[in-house]
């Protein structure tokens, strides 16, 4: 069996880091096709990789293992687990960075990995589980193994989750969360598409009311507009430049639709 093999860091692209996960699986599952998702996620930004990795997730075959390693808290007791979606495999620490796509997609079946045979070494370093326990278990997930040989059975519900990932109704409005900052400085919000057909107009975010609007050329440059996205969220952006440079807004920071 030769499932696909996606990666999601925050290792960026000046260390070999990336590289040697990959020689990693390549010696245990050559034939296993390996795609770059990210490798940009901010520095142990597990917000970022939890909107990035949904936003991947529905456009790979359904065997597809997705392995993650935003890992701040690697060498710590925080668990090393791997998923079944039914739409895909997920590995990876439980930190919360498999919030979004357990939302989505509940998991069927959840492990810790506590199998050192499926590892690269008994002994990994207490640095990098990307390259000792994450690379070589999704390898041997992608070759065939069953998820049920890698480790201990655990409970979905007992997985980190992280916070303000949704939106509340409150008497100012909607309340949601930036929940992701993208390349081009737009400002993706935790509020989804179909909240617009309550009839709200804007984003209220720093004493700011942001109008929305169906595109990005709806505005004269260098305004301010919120728009939805093609993730299905309402973003904040500027029409020639960057929303987060003009807002000076952060990963978490709350907002309202009004």
């Amino acid at each position: 069996m030769a499932r696909c093999i996606t990666l999601l860091t925050d290792f960026g692209h000046q260390d070999v880091y990336v590289g040697v996960m990959k020689g990693v699986i390549c010696r245990i599952h050559p034939q296993a096709q390996v795609i770059d998702l990210c490798h940009d996620i901010p520095p142990q930004d597990c917000r970022t990789a939890s909107f990035q990795l949904l936003q991947a997730v529905p456009y790979f075959p359904p065997e597809t293992v997705h392995l993650v390693v935003v890992d701040p808290g690697v060498g710590t007791s925080r668990r090393a687990i791997a998923l079944d979606l039914g739409i895909g495999y997920c590995v990876g620490p439980d930190n919360g960075v498999f919030s979004q796509v357990c939302d989505r997609y509940p998991p069927r079946r959840v492990v810790e990995l506590t199998q050192p045979q499926f590892w690269r070494t008994p002994n990994p370093s207490a640095t990098f589980h990307g390259r000792d326990i994450f690379a070589p278990v999704a390898a041997h997930l992608a070759a065939g193994t069953d998820l049920t040989r890698l480790g201990a059975a655990i409970d979905p519900d007992s997985l980190v989750r992280l916070p303000h990932l949704t939106y509340e109704i409150t008497p100012r409005g909607i309340q949601g969360w930036v929940q992701a900052i993208d390349h081009f400085g737009n400002v993706i919000t935790t509020l989804p598409a179909t909240l617009l057909a309550k009839g709200y107009q804007q984003i209220e975010i720093q004493g700011q009311r942001i109008p929305l609007v169906h595109t990005y050329g709806d505005a004269p440059r260098q305004h301010l507009v919120a728009l939805v996205g093609s993730h299905g969220f309402i973003e904040l952006a500027v029409n020639g430049g960057s929303a987060q440079l003009l807002l000076g807004c952060q990963n978490g920071d709350a907002l309202w639709l009004v």
